[in-house]
């Protein structure tokens, strides 16, 4: 009978993607008890709330607080010590130039694609943290293939009762065969949404799951909490004024990099009295 092989098709459907997401949540869950006794870094957890951008930012906000480099309210970046005390720090330094001064923008933008960076997301996902670039989560790929296996047990049960061939099986049971593996399909999503933490874009479930733990901890008033806020919330979580509103500088300015028009430069006419001076 034609329905038959229209309720194979539906069952096979249905249980492939099923499956699939029952394996993909069991080595979510092997990657999440190996990541159990991993301890964020401050770099690991902006990289994994808000990607490469975040990680520079939270350098900038980090050695601006220990007065190592000026964060003017202009836009503007000033190296005061030229020392990096670690990778992203020298990654950052290299980034504003020799001249020891340019926009906070470029500084970002190059910050945010060195190897330093690359070298920590390769860590990350390695560690099964930080989703692959370019890809989705395998929970996410799952759960959109068993929700396409929904879509196509439905279309599949359409055609079963809506085909002119004869049956002798009454409409009514042809129905309630198919309506088995949709309840499959649908007890799987209802199962994953409650389970299964939100995917987003660069965290892993697993990396979730640590980034979770530094927001369910006491609030303190240090300065690595501080940083924390910084790298889980991003520039949001800034609160000197001065130090704002220079982040609020770094998407308004376009062009090549470390390129200053005539107008910016000493000697001009535009802002060159609101460039900060370096400091000896």
């Amino acid at each position: 009978m034609f329905w038959v092989l229209l309720l194979l098709l539906a069952w096979a459907a249905a249980g492939t993607a099923c499956t699939r997401l029952c394996l993909a949540a069991v080595h979510a869950a092997a990657a999440d008890a190996d990541a159990r006794g991993h301890d964020l870094t401050l770099y690991e957890a902006a990289f994994l709330s808000g990607g490469p951008r975040r990680v520079a930012d939270l350098t900038l906000v980090s050695m601006a607080r220990q007065r190592r480099l000026l964060l003017a309210h202009t836009g503007w970046a000033t190296v005061v010590d030229p020392r990096g005390r670690d990778e992203m720090e020298r990654t950052v330094i290299g980034a504003i130039g020799p001249e020891g001064q340019s926009r906070i923008a470029p500084v970002r933008a190059d910050a945010a694609s060195a190897e330093a960076v690359r070298s920590l997301a390769d860590r990350l996902v390695d560690a099964g943290l930080a989703v692959p670039a370019g890809t989705c989560s395998g929970i996410a790929v799952a759960v959109r293939q068993v929700r396409l296996a929904s879509v196509a047990v439905v279309a599949l049960g359409a055609i079963a009762l809506l085909a002119p061939a004869p049956s002798q099986m009454p409409r009514q049971l042809v129905a309630l065969w198919f309506a088995l593996p949709l309840a499959l399909t649908v007890s799987c999503l209802a199962i994953a949404r409650m389970e299964v933490h939100p995917y987003s874009r660069w965290a892993s479930p697993a990396g979730q799951r640590l980034l979770g733990t530094l927001t369910r901890r006491p609030a303190g008033t240090d300065e690595r909490t501080y940083l924390t806020s910084v790298a889980v919330r991003g520039i949001s979580a800034v609160g000197e004024p001065d130090l704002r509103a220079a982040f609020a500088h770094r998407e308004q300015h376009h062009g090549p990099h470390r390129e200053v028009r005539r107008a910016e430069r000493p000697g001009g006419h535009g802002e060159e009295h609101r460039r900060p001076h370096r400091r000896d």
